[in-house]
């Protein structure tokens, strides 16, 4: 009898764990775009697969399939790490939840059908309700294999369902044919130079631009699809990548007259491999304009700068004395009221305010300013635009809390050249303390602890108290710190983000300033 109350309880908590398991599993793969070699990489790097409760499942897996073994002992072994898993998944919190698109729905409900076929054909073969049970435990171990299996076998489907929404936005382009497209791209800046030029050109076009972080094709296509109307004058088309051809596509749908390359640097290497890579990507957009087109490079990157561009007209600009460059910054102020600036172009020379601080920020509406200066708007009109930004969220962006604290924060994916630039923008504050709380830099392949290391350095010049977030980059951060000389009291190397807080909140005082730099996400450690 007690074997029996037992094996039913098995059978429940496995179930109950799979399908909190699947969830958590299906989580992940989403954010690696459901792309299973990214979701693989993640299961080598988090060392998931082997965690103390997937091991001690494994363990009971064996013990379970040995007859010898009284069936009481056996389901207790079992019960053990499936409820410690279960507790562990109901109280975990996660950054960025599950979104429950309809793509997340079928391929969860393919991974529980998939569970459900495991279980039956366990109950056809053995007849008995032991061994239901043992395929309960079995699937929670081998969860994220169904996850990737479910992935790849509703490839042809998702293909086809794709096909149908590309084909929807490709009409409805097509039946604009005075839409004028600005196509965006860059290692990084991309987003903030969108919403500045949204704004400025704003004041004379109907303007729709890819909403947060919509920069995929599928994500241009649902903007077209649901957010553009008849009545649209520009579309401002994010455009990211992670492998060679991704911006391409979208140019292909699109079909941008004007391009914007923001950057070129070493974001993301752990898909492009090589720097030669992300400059042949970026400029697929710059290839894709039209010969009555233009593009608008930045010339403060090297890879940008030592590019050719020869299919259309080209003009490059920089933050500074650059010989090459047709607009340029040649002054430059910050105050904790923003940045006063000049910029020099073929107009001339004007003067600008805008409460956008450090010299990324800049960086990125120069191109804004030029291209509303060549889709004519007027230069007062800009000028009052440019006054009007509002920074965008986590990106630089500055503002103050109850208690007389300055936070910058600069929390969406860092950069070498973005988190340098963020750091001076801290060294430039002269009141009270500068503290920086961050994880460190990823996907920069395999420069990655060495650019963190630097990165360390550069802290250690720069900020009176450093929070080290997590353990992914922690060894490398430390390094270049100490190298740097600085002080370890200054230093505190915390577990989570709540650790974090805990230590602000006993060190911070009205007048300091607190630089949030990058903010990992749930893939990470």
């Amino acid at each position: 009898m007690i074997e029996d109350i037992l094996t039913v309880v098995l059978l429940a908590a496995g179930l109950i764990n799979f399908v909190l398991e699947a969830k958590r599993d299906l989580m992940m793969l989403q954010q690696n775009s459901y792309r299973n070699e990214r979701y693989m990489r993640w299961l080598r790097a988090s060392g998931d697969t082997t965690s103390v409760v997937r091991l001690l499942c494994y363990a009971a897996l064996l013990i379970m399939l040995m007859p010898r073994i009284p069936v009481v002992f056996r389901c207790v072994v079992a019960l053990i790490p499936l409820l410690i898993n279960i507790f562990k998944l109901l109280v975990a919190k996660y950054k960025k939840p599950l979104v429950w698109t309809k793509r997340a729905r079928r391929i969860y409900g393919t991974a529980c059908a998939l569970c459900v076929i495991v279980i039956g054909a366990s109950w056809l073969v053995c007849h008995e309700l032991f061994s239901v049970g043992c395929a309960v435990v079995a699937v929670y171990a081998l969860s994220h294999v169904l996850m990737l299996f479910s992935n790849l076998l509703l490839r042809p489907v998702e293909a086809h369902i794709n096909k149908g929404f590309y084909n929807d936005a490709e009409r409805i382009l097509k039946s604009m044919p005075d839409l004028k497209v600005v196509g965006i791209t860059g290692s990084y800046g991309k987003t903030s130079t969108k919403h500045y030029l949204n704004r400025i050109l704003s004041e004379k076009y109907n303007v729709l631009m890819t909403p947060g972080s919509y920069n995929t094709l599928m994500g241009v296509i649902r903007t077209v699809r649901e957010m553009m109307q008849p009545y649209t004058e520009v579309f401002i088309c994010e455009m990211g990548a992670k492998n060679i051809g991704d911006i391409k596509e979208i140019c292909d749908l699109v079909h941008p007259s004007v391009g914007v390359v923001t950057a070129v640097g070493e974001q993301h290497l752990e898909s492009f491999k090589t720097i030669g890579n992300v400059q042949r990507t970026k400029f697929e957009l710059v290839d894709a304009l039209p010969s009555s087109g233009v593009a608008f490079v930045n010339n403060d990157f090297p890879y940008v700068a030592s590019r050719k561009v020869d299919n259309v007209e080209c003009c490059r600009y920089a933050v500074g004395n650059n010989d090459e460059a047709v607009y340029r910054v040649t002054s430059m102020t910050f105050s904790e009221d923003g940045t006063d600036f000049t910029l020099t172009g073929p107009f001339g020379e004007a003067s600008f305010h805008t409460g956008l601080i450090g010299e990324f920020n800049i960086s990125n509406l120069i191109p804004a300013i030029a291209v509303a200066l060549y889709l004519d708007v007027p230069l007062e009109r800009i000028r009052y635009a440019v006054g009007k930004i509002e920074q965008v969220e986590h990106r630089l962006s500055l503002k103050r809390v109850p208690g007389g604290l300055t936070i910058i924060d600069d929390a969406f994916n860092s950069n070498p050249d973005g988190s340098r630039m963020a750091l001076d923008v801290l060294a430039s504050m002269k009141n009270g303390k500068r503290i920086v709380v961050t994880p460190g830099m990823i996907e920069l392949g395999d420069k990655q602890y060495e650019y963190n290391e630097n990165f360390g350095r550069k802290i250690a010049m720069s900020v009176d108290v450093a929070i080290i977030v997590g353990e992914y980059n922690r060894d490398a951060i430390l390094c270049g710190l100490r190298e740097a000389g600085m002080p370890e009291e200054k230093v505190h190397a915390v577990d989570t983000f709540k650790e974090a807080q805990a230590v602000l909140g006993t060190i911070a005082a009205a007048g300091d300033t607190v630089l949030y730099e990058n903010d990992l996400p749930d893939t990470f450690k």
